[in-house]
């Protein structure tokens, strides 16, 4: 089964072809027509639809120790990066958010630059 990926808007749509060789079946929120939706429906639809949901908001981590998983959450605290530098950091963390998407338990994975790959 192939990881499915839902980026957040706070993330590039552009990540998308990047990221498409690793992830093939991710999408963008924006461009399933969802900008500007909230938390909930963008919950909503990773729950729904089975995707792993990337993010840099924070308030993610607060629905899932809510409502629990799925779906399950990768934060990015990455700060302010370019799309080469994003997509470059999810691909090198791309085995770590492969074990977490399958682990039993595990429903919100921390992803930040001190964290080696």
């Amino acid at each position: 089964m192939t990881l499915r990926l839902l980026l957040d808007e706070n993330l590039s749509e552009r990540l998308i072809p990047l990221l498409a060789a690793r992830f093939p079946e991710s999408q963008h929120i924006r461009l399933l027509g969802l900008g500007g939706a909230n938390d909930r429906k963008l919950w909503e639809l990773a729950r729904r639809d089975g995707y792993v949901l990337v993010t840099k908001d924070e308030d993610f981590l607060l629905l899932s120790v809510n409502r629990g998983c799925p779906p399950k959450v990768v934060c990015l605290a990455i700060g302010n990066a370019s799309n080469a530098e994003t997509a470059a950091f999810l691909l090198r963390h791309a085995g770590a958010i492969e074990r977490f998407a399958v682990h039993p338990e595990a429903g919100f994975l921390l992803l930040d630059r001190s964290i080696p790959t």
